[in-house]
This record gives structure tokens, sequence and C-alpha cells, in this order.
């Protein structure tokens, strides 16, 4: 499907339609922003409605497997021979010289010209639950919920550095300013959230090199700005300009809210640019997030079992919102997918581990391996996993071969093999998929390469990546651009 690019000089009819709409309407979207506050009954449900975003794909191109998306980035890059990649010749030649025959004329991020040692796996592995996934001890948890995980092996992507690999992964190019996987959702399929954003981003860290993470990775790039992620932050405030200042009551903000819609649309009758309706939706959002953002992260009614199974302090998560850990991060994703939030994006950042291996490695998983776990439980119980996709990856994964900085050894970017995991709707539970060679140096059998996934991710949206598509400065994009293939073999 091809939208009409809103940034074009002459818009389209309807937002036209929609202004003279606007510009007739009495009281505007500041009163309809205080109605929604009020409730759907305060003006009649149907006009409570008016500026949700349905999604531009009415019907959908095939029957949806999944209505929401948990993405877990293990930022940094985790190391697959520490995870999910057991490779037994590794162990066996630990600390002898790579063979030349794998890395000749490969690119390599930090070990290009250094004497290449093979490294074996600093963990042990075992078969867990009846499909015998290798999983390292550094996880238990995920070992405990084995059965429901689909770890792809065969992962591949194009970019060896960080910032580019993560852009890549989040927008399909490395080039900045595309938009990103989230907005690609939202924008397609919309969101079932009246009073929270339809894509939400949550981040944590703890590790060796917490890695910056750009807000522009979760951009709208050229699609509308409606569609970016909106990140809840675990110091301050959770958003950022929505809480109302000290003595600014409902009455007040309404007055606020109405003022600022009417001079937008003194602009809109002379610029006639959509970003200016996209505005006006932004502060009506915002203030219905003053009241259920608060909702969203007062954990009281959440009882002391879960809470604990996350891993979470009872005393600290019940007095003080939570947007701050991993573990608060995961339990806020399910109560984010509950409310209807298309597409919710963990990042944890900490995973960079070029050297002290030993040391950081039962960091990270010590954060993380728990609280994952405890996500697809908990979705699991409340019949939500069945219609809820979960994905595990980093942006990278790390070398067969040693490297050491200061410290004991580490491992160097890798890019032409990494694991990581699917779960949920849609997905087959319990499968292995793709192959690597005897050291996980390259993809033997089913590559996945990152356009893949994010064809089959929006495959079980119910979206043809082929489809969905923006027209902007004269081409067609999509989040695939010009590659892409829904992996059959991972799919129930």
């Amino acid at each position: 499907m091809t939208v009409p690019n809103d940034s074009s000089p002459d818009p389209p009819a309807s937002a036209a339609t929609r202004r003279a709409f606007l510009q007739g309407s009495v009281g505007g979207l500041g009163g309809l922003a205080l109605s929604t506050l009020l409730g759907p009954e305060a003006f009649g449900g149907e006009r409570a409605a008016k500026g949700h975003w349905p999604g531009a794909l009415r019907p959908l191109h095939v029957p949806p497997r999944a209505k929401a998306v948990i993405f877990l980035c293990m930022a940094g890059g985790p190391s697959q021979f520490e995870s999910f990649s057991y490779k037994p010749e590794l162990e066996r030649l630990d600390g002898q010289p790579m063979p030349e025959s794998f890395t000749r004329g490969q690119p390599i991020a930090q070990l290009q010209g250094h004497a290449l040692k093979v490294l074996g796996p600093r963990a042990k592995f075992r078969r867990a639950g009846q499909s015998g996934h290798f999983v390292s001890d550094y996880f238990p948890h995920l070992a405990s919920v084995a059965d429901k995980l689909c770890v792809v092996h065969s992962l591949q992507t194009e970019q060896i550095n960080h910032d580019p690999a993560h852009t890549f992964m989040n927008t399909g190019t490395s080039i900045s300013g595309r938009p990103s996987m989230g907005a690609w959702a939202t924008y397609g399929l919309g969101s079932a959230a009246r009073d929270l954003p339809g894509f939400v981003v949550l981040t944590s860290k703890g590790g060796r090199n917490p890695q910056p993470i750009s807000t522009r990775q979760w951009n709208a790039g050229f699609l509308p700005s409606r569609f970016q992620g909106v990140e809840l932050q675990g110091a301050g405030a959770p958003v950022p300009f929505v809480s109302s200042p000290p003595g600014v009551d409902a009455a007040a903000q309404e007055r606020v809210v109405n003022a600022t819609t009417s001079l937008n649309r003194l602009a809109g009758e002379s610029l006639r640019d959509p970003e200016l309706e996209t505005r006006v939706r932004a502060y009506e959002l915002a203030f219905r997030m003053q009241t259920s953002v608060p909702e969203l992260l007062e954990l009281g009614d959440e009882s002391d079992a879960v809470l604990e199974e996350y891993g979470l302090d009872i005393a600290k998560a019940r007095s003080r919102f939570a947007a701050d850990s991993f573990a608060s991060n995961c339990l806020l994703a399910r109560r984010l997918v509950e409310r209807g939030v298309r597409f919710v994006q963990l990042y944890h950042r900490g995973w960079d581990h070029h050297n002290d291996l030993d040391r950081f490695m039962p960091v990270c998983a010590g954060h993380t391996d728990q609280p994952a776990a405890a996500l697809l439980r908990d979705l699991d119980r409340r019949g939500m996993l069945d219609e809820t996709l979960v994905i595990w990856t980093g942006e990278f994964g790390r070398t067969p071969m040693s490297q050491t900085n200061k410290g004991g050894p580490g491992r160097d970017h890798h890019m032409r093999a990494f694991t990581g995991w699917l779960a949920g709707a849609g997905v087959r539970a319990g499968a292995s998929y793709g192959e690597t060679d005897e050291l996980g140096y390259g993809v033997t059998a089913d590559p996945v390469h990152v356009h893949d996934l994010h064809a089959t991710m929006l495959h079980l949206l119910g979206v043809d990546h082929e489809r969905l598509t923006w027209r902007y400065r004269g081409r067609d994009f999509r989040l695939t651009d010009v590659h892409g293939r829904v992996v059959s073999g991972i799919l129930a």
C-alpha cells in the first residue's frame, strides 16, 4: 500500500476536509482532550475517540497472528557462545590459533591485524526442556522456559559497529533518518491504546560498557511524527513535559490546550502543514497521559508473587514508579501490551564485552535472565502470549576469537552469524532454526538476515512487508527496503 507523502506541498483533499472540520468544531480538540480525560460518556463515546489513528492498512494483508510486539534488545551485542550457541569444537580448540580459512578477507571490528586465537565458552551448556535447546548456565531462568523459545542461530546483519548496527536493526538501513520498525508497525496497524502512545521505549543498563542509545533509533523518520516511539524514563518525570506544573488543575490545563489548538488552527489556515495536526494530536494525547502514565507505573495492583517472579524488590516496586531496571521494564511491557500498546521496545545497555567476559557476562545475564523468563510465563498465564510476539536479540553477536585489552578475555563484534530467539504469537515453540560452522563463525544453513526478521515480524502482525510503503522523494520506501523474505521455517 502506497500512501501519499504528507510532507508534499499539496496535501490530499482529505487533509483539507479534516481542517475544515476542525475549524468548524465547537470547543476544538482541547475540549475533546478534556472529554477523554473525564471519560467517553462526557461527550459521547464515538466523538471521544476522534483523533485515534486506526492504522493505514484496513483490512490487513494476511490474517494476523500477533497483536503486539515486545522487542528485547540486548544492546552491545550479547555473546552467542555464552548464551544459546554451544560449539564443542570451540571448547576443544580453546587458546589455539584461529584457522585462517574462516577469517581471511573478512571485516573484523577491533581485532584486525591481531593474532587471532580461539576462545572457548566461558560457561557450561546444558540441554533444557523437551526441545533440548542448549542453554548456558548463565541463563537458568530462560532454560526453564526453553520449550517456549524458537532459537535462531543464523542471524546476520550488515554493520559491524554499534551505532550503525542499531540503526540497521531498527530501520533496515544504516542511513540515519529512516523510520524505525516500531513506527512502521504503528503507522500500518494503529494501536488499541487510546490514552498511551502506540510505540513505547524503555531502557536500562548494567554491565561492562553501557553503550549510548540515540533517540533516533525509535524515530518516525519521514513518517508523520505521531508514530515515533515515546521513552518512559526512570529518573525524574517518566515522560518529560507531560505533567502539569504545580497549581495547574484540569480546568486550567483545558484552557492551555484550547488556546494552543486555536493557534495551531490559525497557522494551519495559511501553512497547510499536516505536522500541525500531528502537534494537536500530541497535545491531546499528552493531556490524557497525565492520568494514564501514573496509573501504568503504579504497581500496587500487582501481587507479591508477580513482583517476585520478575525479580523485583517488593517494597521498592510499591513505593515509587518503576522504569529503571530491566525487571521493572519487562513488567511494564506486559502492562503496556495489556492496555493496547502496539510495539514495546526494551533496551538493556551493557553487553559490549571486549574484555572481562567472565566478570560482566554474569552481570548482564543476571539483570535480564529472570525478567525475560517471567515475562513469557506471565504473558502465557494471562492468555496473552498467543497474541504477543516477543523477540530477543542484540544488534550483532561476538567473535569466536579472543580479545583481551585490560582484564580477562572478551570477544569482538561479529555480524556474520549470531543468535537470538522469538516466542509467542505464530512462532514454533521449542524449535531451533539455522546452522553455523563448527566454530560459529559463519552461517552454513538457513540464514536469517535482519530484513528477513523484519519481514517475518510484519507477517505475524498481518502485514505484507512489500506492501507497507511510504512515498518519499519520488520513491516508495519500506522497512525491508528491496529485500526480505518471510522465514516460514520458524512459523507455527
